[in-house]
């Protein structure tokens, strides 16, 4: 499993604003970790991309306990110094079980390497990681390459073609490795050769039109025939293994919040 070294976090690139950890402060409720997703984390954000956060808030025992409970997702969208931001954090329960239902977002999310602001709690996550996987991730990375296909069908767009080969790539790679990598930039063995090229082609536009290559349906169809088989020969286990730990995490977290 992909993890994070101890002492995060671990630094952004310099193509990201430099204002972006005073993001998480500027939050109503206390963020355990915040992290940068999207192109920035799949290896072909665009020059004109937004920067995408996704993280964890935790709310106060009188707002899960009581009569008037807190928001379970924040979302938030806002320009700063001409750079849009996206912001969506969820409860820390509703966090951890969406870990447990084999949802590679939030997996990809909370590994992110390029970290924002952590806490202890964010390191306890990471270390619980492993745990959540199951092969049964498959069926994200399949459902979510076939909407992006069809997308692409639409509109020929080249984002949604990349983000297809993105999510075949990175579930295989799981399902053969039990890693994470979501950089589709190292994953390229994974995919046609003609791969470099679409990533350039992004990096000029967020909504360009996709260049015109031969033998993309068939490409598509390989590795999504390859994610399937990884699947069925994943050593990868059928369920998750980290409930009770991510149950006492939750626990210490919310009673921790107490003034």
């Amino acid at each position: 499993m992909n993890t994070l070294p101890s002492g995060l976090p671990s630094g952004l690139p310099s193509g990201l604003p430099s204002w972006l950890p005073e993001v998480p402060g500027e939050q109503p409720y206390p963020v355990a970790f915040a992290t940068v997703s999207g192109a920035h984390l799949y290896g072909f954000p665009s020059v004109d991309s937004d920067v995408d956060l996704r993280g964890v808030h935790v709310l106060p025992v009188e707002e899960v306990a009581g009569l008037r409970t807190g928001p379970q997702t924040l979302d938030r969208t806002w320009t700063r110094e001409g750079v849009e931001v996206d912001l969506v954090t969820h409860d820390l329960v509703k966090f951890c079980r969406l870990l447990l239902g084999r949802n590679g977002y939030v997996l990809e999310q909370l590994l992110s390497p390029l970290v924002v602001t952590s806490s202890p709690v964010h390191e306890e996550l990471v270390a619980l990681a492993a745990g959540c996987v199951t092969r049964h991730h498959a069926h994200h990375y399949l459902g979510f390459a076939r909407t992006q296909w069809r997308l692409f069908g639409r509109t020929g767009e080249l984002k949604p073609l990349l983000y297809t080969f993105r999510v075949l790539a990175t579930g295989t790679h799981l399902m053969r490795t039990g890693e994470l990598e979501a950089d589709l930039t190292r994953l390229l063995p994974y995919g046609p050769p003609y791969l470099p090229e679409l990533v350039a082609a992004k990096r000029e536009a967020e909504h360009g039109a996709a260049p015109q290559v031969a033998g993309v349906a068939e490409d598509v169809a390989r590795m999504t025939a390859a994610l399937e088989a990884a699947r069925e020969g994943s050593a990868l286990p059928e369920r998750a293994t980290a409930d009770d730990a991510l149950h006492d995490l939750a626990v210490r977290a919310r009673l921790a919040s107490r003034p």
